[in-house]
């Protein structure tokens, strides 16, 4: 099938346009800088630690979210996301951690790592695009408990149900997968933006670099 020129012209363009911020090597005092986005404030503080609580849930976020993309592919704001996360674990009455993963932009390696990082041995993994993971420590990292590829059938209550069944898993339970909508068309659809959206997230990932813990408030 031909590509129209000035379709992509326009996807380049939106991609752009939500961009939080311009491309630059970030220096050792940038890291430390808090990060304001809507309702959320993140702050970078320190390499993430295994946790000893087996009451938490791991958000593994990727190297670009909330920090240089702001959005998913369909523009839910990334503090939004995370609050809905936040809620369904907490809904469960368990604890969470924020880690950014620098290393990868793969959603199966980001929830993995989480995983590893959490007490309860059950991790989130999260891409800016709005792909999702729940993952468990002892799997191989292209195996998982549940899988959310199509990330532009992903809403705020899909995030929400996402948190709440990783909560389940970390306690013990075997709740049924979170429904999704399969949706054939969002492939052809969103397939060029999304690459768009992976490569400029890619563009920030450090191959050496370690796991940071998050601070963040609403």
């Amino acid at each position: 099938m031909a590509v129209d020129e000035k379709i992509i012209r326009e996807i380049i363009d939106e991609v752009m346009k939500n961009l939080s911020v311009k491309d630059k090597p970030i220096s050792k005092s940038e890291k430390t800088e808090p990060i304001s986005l809507g309702t959320l404030n993140i702050q970078e503080i320190g390499i993430a630690k295994k946790g000893i609580r087996s009451d938490e849930v791991v958000i593994g976020v990727a190297p670009a979210f909330a920090k240089y993309q702001n959005k998913t592919i369909i523009h839910l704001p990334h503090d939004k996301v995370l609050r809905e996360i936040i809620a369904g674990i907490e809904e469960e009455g368990l604890k969470t951690r924020i880690v950014r993963v620098n290393r990868t932009s793969d959603v199966a390696f980001i929830g993995l790592e989480a995983a590893k990082l959490s007490g309860s041995g059950i991790g989130i993994g999260i891409q800016s695009k709005g792909t999702a993971i729940i993952h468990q420590k002892d799997l191989q990292p292209l195996s998982n408990l549940e899988l959310f590829p199509q990330a532009p059938v992903l809403t705020l209550d899909v995030y929400r149900a996402i948190g709440k069944n990783a909560a389940k898993y970390a306690k013990g339970e075997s709740p049924n997968p979170v429904p999704t909508i399969n949706d054939q068309m969002a492939r052809p659809k969103y397939q060029a933006l999304a690459a768009l959206l992976h490569i400029k997230e890619t563009e920030h990932v450090d191959l050496n670099g370690k796991s940071e813990e998050l601070k963040v408030e609403f």
